[in-house]
């Protein structure tokens, strides 16, 4: 590779900063939820909540598991999320190839990043997609209640009963696409002009 290959290769100091900012925001993702369910109901006006951080669940799940034993649900329960056990070590990985990306300040380098993260998110979603389908589809057909199987959405509202719940995505997941948009200013701000 000649001189100038290289020099079009290498980002800029400002671009290293944004990739360096990048990585706190996904080491700092670790600390807050990625993720959750609001459940209310006329004797819930206050709401139940599941609350999904990288490293555990949170909010009222005994009683959640409660009431969905009269619909024929599973527990949710960490020991039904082995990914629990784990991503907390990947997101942690992640951030530091992230600084290591902006330390090195080479293109290719970063466009694998991209590429990884990318990756990772659409198995993250795919996996939190087929944990919901097993949720909602596996009904324990002795179950007092009796209702059809269904898939809790992703993001958005489902009514199931006289329960109305809401996915939201947690702070968490926020620093991490905000980490993803800043990795693309790089890119975008030392392109090769011609």
């Amino acid at each position: 590779m000649n001189d100038s290959s290289k020099k079009n290769n290498k980002l800029s100091i400002t671009s290293s900063m944004l990739i360096g900012l990048a990585a706190i925001f996904i080491g700092a993702s670790i600390f807050f939820p990625w993720w959750k369910m609001v459940f209310y109901a006329p004797q819930y006006p206050e709401g139940l909540n599941i609350i999904v951080y990288p490293y555990k669940l949170a909010g009222e799940i005994d009683i959640i598991n409660g009431l969905n034993h009269y619909i024929g649900m599973s527990n949710f329960g960490e020991e039904n999320f082995p990914e629990l056990s784990y991503l907390v070590y990947l997101i942690s990985g992640l951030a530091v190839l992230t600084l290591l990306t902006a330390i090195l300040r080479n293109k290719k380098v970063l466009y694998g990043l991209i590429g990884m993260i990318a990756i990772g998110g659409l198995a993250g979603i795919l996996d939190l997609h087929f944990a919901l389908q097993k949720y909602g589809s596996n009904l324990d057909p002795k179950a007092p209640i009796k209702i059809d199987p269904f898939v809790p959405p992703i993001i958005g509202e489902n009514t199931v009963a006289n329960f109305i719940t809401h996915s939201l995505l947690g702070t968490g997941i926020y620093f991490v696409i905000a980490a993803f948009i800043l990795l693309f200013i790089p890119l975008w701000k030392d392109r090769k002009v011609k």
